[in-house]
Order: C-alpha cells, then structure tokens, then sequence
C-alpha cells in the first residue's frame, strides 16, 4: 500500500489525485489489463486510461506494468521533455524512499553503468544525424526505381530485361524496408513529426505498407524481445517451436500442429518465401481496414496507383500482379534472413524481469561489419547497438559500439558477433535443435 497519503482505487483509475509513496510490492500489483502502474525516474504513473491513447501502441506501454520502464522510456523518445507533459496528468505518486531504483533482482550497478553509458554517447554526439546519410539512402532507392521503369520503357520486356528490373525493384524494395526502419524509430529528424510523416512516404508510398501497423508491432519487439506473449516477432502461430522451452512445452503437451522436427527443412518452404507476399500482405491490409486507419490506407493505395500506372502498360494488370509478387517473394527472402539472424538463434522465453542491457544482449547478436553488410541489412548487423538505442541514427552504431563492448566486458554479458554467413547457417541450427527438444519432449515425456 501507498505511505504517503490517503488513495482510493477503483478498477485502475485512482478517484482522487492524492500523491502517494508506494514500495515494488504494491507497485507489481498492478499488472492488470483494467489497472495498470509503471514506475520512470522513480516516479510513479497510473496508465490503464492512457494506454488506450499510447501512439506507440496499447501493448508497448503495457508490458511494463507493474515495472520499472525508465530504460524503456529514455530509449524510445527522442523528446523526453514533450512527452513528460503527458505523464504529468497521470503522476500519482513515487517510490519510498526505502526502495531500490530498480525492481525485483535486477542488478543496480549495471542499470547505473548502462545509464551512464547514454548519457557518454548522447555527449559524444552519436544522436545527431548526418543528413546526407539519409539523402543517400532516399536517392538510390528512388534511382533503382526510376532505372527500373527506363529499362522496360526503351528496351522492351524481354525475360532478360525483366529479370533485371526484378532485382532492381527487389533491391530497392529492401533498401526502403531499411529506410522506413529509421523514420520509424525516429532516428533520422529531431522533430518526431517530420520522422512520421517520412515513415508514413516511404513504407506507404514506396512500400504500400502501414506505418501504424509496423509502430504497434515493432516498438513492441523492441521494448521485450524474445520473449513470449510480448513479443510478436515470436509468436509462430503454431507454424515453429523457438528457444528451449517452448518445445519442451509443446512436446509435454503432445501438440503436433506440425512436425517440429522437420522445421529447419520446411523453414525455407513457408519462412522466407511467404513472410512478406503472404502473411505481412494480408495482416497489413486487415489491420488498416478493420481499425478503420484511412490515413495509413490511402497512402498505401498511393503505391498501387503508381506501381499499375507504371508497369501495367508493360505487362498488364495480370502480368504486373504477377511480376510484384515475384519481387515480394524475392524480398521476403532478403527481409527474413537479415532480421532472424540475429534473434532466433538467441535466448527465447518467457519474461525474466531482466534489466535493460542484460535483456537485450540476451535476445540480439551482431553480425561482422563491413561495407557490404552495412548496406545489404541496414546497419542492423549492429543489432545490439540498434536494440540499445533504438532513436540513434544507424550510421552511428560502430562509433557505440567498444562503448557497449567494454561495458559487458565489465559485468560478464557475453556480446555476440559473427560472420554474415554464419548467422544464416545459426538461424537453421537453432530450428533444428528446437525441433529436436520437441520430438524427444514428445516421444518421452
């Protein structure tokens, strides 16, 4: 119970805004889809109303009730200061004065170490963006684009020409799945509005994505990574068993939605030919229709109407369905082996109350850096820099990156970096040994 004054709760909502001083029992009671308390900067706030209105999503924010969410906090905003002003309605007290900053078992020297590492890279400037960078970035996309179409105008649709324009347009496709990554995650303008009105060009207009559809699904990735229930990057629907425990569940229970030991191989049938054309596809347009989202729709419809417009004089209204779903398919590949690399092969579970740097570094791992890996995944070699700060412009990741390496040095975090080509052959171990655990969980337990 509160210390510090008289404090009347109903199903969430405190009827009176009487300032109380609660400890971490009391706070980690509230945890409750109707009644939810988060603690930042040892302040605490009562967010089960607001949640409902989050921009970044009702799930994102409710992961952390009944927790502390300061790294949380500081990692996702950008404008700390304007976003302070929509907590201040919901402050209804503060930590006794008794209790440690942190919750549960977390370890306090490294949330105060990690703390101190932000504030060295925001001093070292590691938050400011290189514009041209960006520019860079817009432009080759749009020339593959533009390349693309000039192919096919002076020199015909041969199979030899549309091939080519295939991986134009799939490379382009890529590089602005990378780019509508930054806008995003805010990391490119330090004006937040200027970063979604961006986001919402390149994954609507040159995408024909959702922007809102992408921020509820991965700030939530982001906020609990790999771990079940929280993460949607881990929920397999069934299709995939993932980490160590799951399987052993799966197994115990007799489930056997689909051969589980076969996963590795079928993996390569249904995991990167169909993620994108498929899955994203359809989920994509049932979130904008049934959320009634228009502004992220007819953004989207902006890319049909230029992509038909462009190459259904070539092909034909058939023949262009045909000819973007085969650059999807090649797409989804690009997309799927990049961004699994660095997590199924990682720690995947239930939730564990880690503390910040300790839950990242357990669910993300590095790939080598060089020029080619920087561009072919978007900088997301640097996955651990990226997971740690996610608002930090991506050119910046090496810079942070002994920064972060000598910190975990300190406190005995294993940080994780390989080969490009290893972490691919890691994503299909990792299948196979949890495919593993579930047969043996199945046959004999």
């Amino acid at each position: 119970m509160g210390k510090g004054g008289e404090k009347t709760e109903q199903s969430g909502e405190c009827s009176t805004k009487t300032f109380g001083v609660y400890t971490w029992e009391e706070i980690q009671k509230h945890n409750l889809k109707t009644d939810k308390w988060l603690v930042i900067e040892r302040k605490v706030y009562n967010i089960t109303e607001w949640s409902k209105r989050h921009p970044g999503g009702t799930r994102v924010i409710s992961h952390y009730a009944g927790e502390d969410a300061t790294d949380a906090f500081r990692a996702f905003h950008p404008e700390p200061d304007f976003v302070r002003k929509f907590l201040k309605p919901l402050l209804i007290g503060e930590l006794d004065p008794g209790e440690p900053s942190q919750d549960r078992d977390k370890n306090g020297e490294i949330l105060q170490d990690f703390r101190q590492l932000r504030e060295t890279v925001e001093k070292m400037g590691l938050f400011e963006t290189n514009a041209m960078f960006f520019i860079m970035q817009l432009g080759h996309i749009i020339l593959f684009e533009i390349l693309s179409w000039l192919l096919l105008y002076f020199l015909g649709t041969g199979w030899i020409n549309t091939l080519i324009c295939t991986v134009l347009l799939t490379t382009s496709q890529s590089q602005a799945g990378w780019l509508q990554h930054d806008f995003g995650h805010l990391s490119v303008f330090k004006k937040s509005k200027w970063n979604h009105l961006l986001h919402k060009f390149v994954i609507g207009h040159i995408k024909g994505a959702s922007a809102n559809w992408w921020n509820h699904r991965h700030f939530q990735h982001h906020a609990k990574p790999n771990i079940f229930k929280k993460d949607p990057d881990v929920n397999m629907l069934h299709v995939f068993v993932l980490g160590k425990t799951q399987p052993v569940e799966y197994g115990k229970k007799k489930l056997k939605y689909l051969p589980y030991n076969h996963q590795h191989e079928y993996f390569f049938f249904i995991g990167p030919p169909l993620l994108i054309p498929v899955y994203f596809h359809i989920q994509i347009m049932h979130t904008m229709i049934s959320r009634r989202d228009w502004v992220d729709l007819v953004w989207s419809m902006t890319y049909y109407i230029r992509y038909f417009s462009m190459y259904a004089p070539f092909y034909g209204v058939l023949g262009s369905i045909a000819f973007i779903s085969f650059v999807r398919f090649l797409e989804s590949h690009w997309f799927v082996w990049v961004t699994q690399m660095n997590h199924i092969p990682m720690d995947i579970d239930s939730e564990k109350y880690r503390d910040w740097l300790t839950m990242q570094l357990s669910a993300t791992c590095n790939i080598e850096q060089s020029a080619f890996n920087d561009w072919f995944s978007g900088h997301l070699n640097f996955q651990i820099e990226h997971h740690l700060f996610p608002t930090m412009p991506r050119h910046n990741y090496w810079k942070a990156s002994p920064l972060v390496k000598s910190l975990c040095e300190k406190h005995g975090i294993h940080y994780q970096e390989k080969t490009l080509w290893q972490g691919f052959k890691d994503i299909v171990s990792s299948l196979k040994t949890s495919g593993n655990l579930w047969l043996d969980a199945y046959l004999n337990k």
